[in-house]
């Protein structure tokens, strides 16, 4: 049960670090750039912050994964679990998420799904407000 909680959490943290690549992916690419370079930029812009957020909490997991307190070795699978799949998922994160999403938007067209008449980028825009 530990080590699925540890899973969780490493999930978790993996899927904001990804969610926050692409949608400043997404802003490089709506601004003009193509879908490789928007992406590049991207995993630049947000390798601090992810690597800061994953170094962090791996840190943080060691004493927990070493298991020397009393109850260590109920709770050492959670930070051993949480430390792997954070190590795991940071990669991942850094250099496959890009490569997806190059692949993903190449030779897309740039445009909202936006529906909304207040929202200036959507189609269906009203100059004026009501």
């Amino acid at each position: 049960i530990e080590s699925f909680m540890g899973t969780i959490m490493s999930i978790g943290v993996s899927v904001a670090n990804a969610v926050l690549l692409i949608t400043f992916a997404d802003q490089a690419r709506r601004s003009g750039n193509e879908s490789w370079p928007a992406a590049v930029h991207g995993a630049q812009s947000r390798l601090r912050p992810i690597l800061m957020t994953a170094i962090a909490m791996i840190v943080g997991m060691i004493p927990m994964a070493l298991g020397l307190s009393e109850s260590g070795k109920q709770t050492a699978p959670l930070a051993r679990a949480v430390i792997g799949g954070l190590a795991g998922s940071t990669i991942t994160t850094l250099l496959l998420m890009p490569v997806v999403y190059a692949m993903a938007f190449h030779g897309k067209p740039i445009h909202t799904a936006s529906l909304d008449p207040i929202d200036p980028s959507s189609k269906h825009f009203e100059k004026e407000a009501r």
